[in-house]
């Protein structure tokens, strides 16, 4: 048995699980050991230098699996933007036919994918932007709880409220993100509404994740309450995981007169990328979501979505229709 949704069929995978984009995680080897298990696996675009380097990046990946798998765009304000618009022509030119969106303002880049017959699965944190999204034209909305890594937007909305909101107002399959780590999680989503999870700090603790191990155990370490909310005061809130990068990015935050340049060195991307490269966890930010509390091992990617889906057949096989009996 196994649980088929508007969301597999549309993507003609296996499982309703998805490994959402990570910055500097999201990389060929990863993205092919979670589609080669029968989820969806996700390069992310920025992780690449350049837009050549995607090209080669997103063959790498064809090269390990023959599976479906998709190409994460993120759209963030940026005084030095990167070339967006290059990058969405290198996915375009690959042939990618599964993109996910997420970010500032993505009308342009949607249009331009749906053009070329790309599926378009965009990343939201509110009711609202799902539904800004679907007018768009998007394919399927990612809807993204309070618990999640990353940038969780500023209505502090959790999962168990805002993916049952989304699922009575959107009529295009939505999946759930933030808080999903195993088949409980997998078995709530699609009782609350949603087609399928994301999950991104789970894929980072399993073997083909390409960072270090010392992060891998730091993730496994760490419980429900080992993240830092950051950003909060410039409408930009992020969750990170809690190192003494991150506390003192909130202690300098809190200081009345705190302006962002103040941490601006902290929280770079590369020195973000150093921690995850050298296992150094005092060498950046790293951004874990409180899945954190439900993630006791480093499986492969193979072993994880076969415990999911075997975990959430035996709850709604077994465990409800006891309870229902």
């Amino acid at each position: 048995m196994r649980f088929t949704t508007r969301f597999t069929e549309l993507l003609d995978i296996e499982h309703p699980i998805v490994q959402g984009g990570m910055m500097w995680v999201g990389r060929a080897e990863l993205a092919a050991a979670v589609s080669n298990a029968g989820g969806l696996g996700i390069i992310t675009a920025l992780t690449q230098p350049t837009p050549d380097d995607l090209r080669k990046e997103i063959e790498r990946c064809r090269s390990m699996t023959d599976k479906p798998f998709g190409v994460n765009l993120t759209i963030l304000p940026s005084v030095k933007p990167p070339p967006y618009a290059e990058y969405r022509q290198a996915i375009i030119d690959s042939g990618v036919k599964i993109v996910e969106t997420a970010g500032h303002k993505p009308h342009e880049h949607v249009a331009h994918f749906k053009e070329h017959g790309v599926l378009v699965i965009h990343k939201c944190t509110a009711v609202r932007h799902a539904l800004s999204a679907e007018r768009m034209g998007v394919d399927v909305v990612s809807i993204d709880g309070f618990e999640c890594a990353g940038h969780p937007g500023e209505d502090d909305i959790p999962g168990l409220i805002l993916i049952p909101a989304a699922a009575d107002k959107v009529s295009i399959p939505i999946i759930a993100s933030g808080g999903f780590g195993d088949g409980r999680g997998l078995a709530a989503a699609l009782a609350l509404g949603a087609e399928g999870i994301n999950m991104g700090t789970r894929f980072c603790a399993t073997v083909e994740a390409p960072i270090h191990d010392k992060i891998k155990q730091f993730i496994v370490d760490n419980d429900e309450r080992g993240t830092n909310l950051i950003f909060r005061r410039f409408k930009n809130t992020g969750r990170v995981a809690k190192n003494s990068v991150s506390d003192r990015v909130v202690e300098i935050s809190a200081r009345p007169e705190a302006e962002f340049k103040d941490i601006q060195s902290l929280v770079s991307g590369a020195k973000g990328r150093a921690a995850l490269e050298s296992g150094d966890l005092d060498a950046g930010l790293v951004w874990a979501g409180q899945v954190q509390g439900i993630i006791h091992d480093i499986p492969t990617c193979q072993e994880l979505i076969r415990r999911i889906i075997d975990e959430a057949r035996q709850i709604v096989r077994t465990r409800l229709d006891a309870m229902l009996a």
